[in-house]
């Protein structure tokens, strides 16, 4: 076999393939459609926790006394089924101290926003197992995500035993209870906006390719990330507090503003016995909580506001703009809640505006973390 000279041209099927993005950088995994499921669910559980909360406005979270999780998907067929289970209701301190005069049409309209909220539970659930089991069975997971992709169906799981939890501390009979617990509403509400922090967190993250994951880390922002994950924790904090003002319609209480009732501190903060059932119990002590975390809010986000905007990075600017933006929004929001005395429509919007506030300022985490290139803020 004759030796080729090593200067020879090399022939056009012998050349070698020039090297691109994709051969640099293949995906791994289906990230862009784990991406979309994970959107799926983002969306479901904020309309969960829209639905949630109109079922609380509307004191129709005990209108179910049963948790059947499979069973109960299916409403009542017929008559028969409508009246067996008012009939079960007419056996709670609810109906017997609130709605005693309640007609089985009237009971219909409050079932029905119990049963959609726990419906809406379900579906969560399976569209969270269908395709998690789709993407495990076809190997479309990348590595490391599969943990990842498992905690929302863990969690989601949780919610659905804490949520009886919940309603059952409502279920009673001859102790006068005619609401759920309001630190079990605020566990419940809390887990919630887990869930959705976790599946913002995860879709943010595949957003972008490993690789550039890793080279976006090189420009992180230290201190940044650490003042929005304070912040990230204090409205998590808020969030809670909010929970304990709508599970005794504290909110409806004290409808001055700054005041209440004519003081700074509203009468009979500390009443009920033994003391710590003020801060669980007592609609004044638990509003005033709720204003005055409130405030500190507000402060503490006009300090990460104001290292936000000096970022090196213009989208991360951004971020934080939007988030003080919703922020402000907020705080004026729940001030014209409470001073119109808590309406459904009010009450509603500040729990949507809650959801909004806590996916802006992940997102202002994360890209304190990951920034993204764009224009970069000279230094003097």
């Amino acid at each position: 076999m004759a030796k080729r000279p090593i200067f020879e041209e090399a022939t056009a099927s012998e050349a070698p393939r020039p090297a691109t993005r994709s051969t640099i950088e293949a995906p791994v995994g289906a990230r862009r459609a784990i991406r979309v499921w994970l959107g799926v669910l983002f969306l479901m559980v904020a309309a969960m926790i829209a639905v949630g909360g109109l079922t609380r406005l509307t004191d129709s979270g005990l209108s179910i006394t049963e948790w059947r999780p499979l069973s109960g998907a299916l409403p009542p067929m017929n008559d028969a089924d409508w009246q067996a289970e008012f009939d079960r209701y007419q056996q709670i301190d609810q109906f017997h101290l609130l709605n005693a005069e309640m007609t089985l049409s009237e009971f219909k309209t409050i079932y029905w926003w119990e049963w959609s909220h726990r419906q809406l539970g379900r579906a969560v659930g399976l569209v969270w197992a269908i395709g998690f089991l789709g993407f495990l069975a076809f190997r479309k997971i990348p590595p490391g995500w599969h943990v990842r992709l498992l905690i929302p169906g863990v969690l989601g799981g949780v919610q659905g035993a804490i949520g009886w939890w919940m309603v059952s501390s409502g279920i009673t009979a001859g102790e006068g209870v005619t609401s759920v617990a309001s630190y079990r509403l605020a566990t419940h509400l809390g887990l919630a906006f887990v869930i959705l922090g976790v599946l913002a967190w995860d879709m943010f993250l595949l957003g972008r390719p490993e690789a550039q994951l890793l080279q976006a880390r090189r420009g992180r922002e230290a201190k940044l990330f650490s003042l929005s994950t304070g912040l990230m924790h204090f409205a998590f904090l808020q969030i809670l507090l909010g929970a304990l003002v709508a599970g005794i319609d504290a909110g409806r209480g004290y409808t001055d503003w700054p005041l209440m009732a004519g003081g700074i501190f509203p009468p009979g903060m500390w009443d009920l016995t033994p003391v710590w059932r003020n801060l669980f119990e007592n609609d004044g002590t638990v509003q005033f909580i709720h204003r005055v975390s409130g405030y500190l809010l507000f402060f503490f986000g006009i300090v990460v506001w104001n290292r936000g905007r000096k970022s090196s990075y213009a989208p991360t600017r951004t971020a934080f703009h939007m988030v003080f933006a919703a922020l402000a929004a907020q705080i004026v929001l729940g001030i014209v809640t409470v001073m119109q005395g808590a309406p459904l429509a009010l009450g509603l919007s500040h729990q949507l505006l809650a959801v909004l506030l806590w996916v802006l300022i992940i997102r202002a985490r994360y890209l304190a973390q990951y920034p993204l290139g764009g224009t970069i803020r000279r230094a003097a």
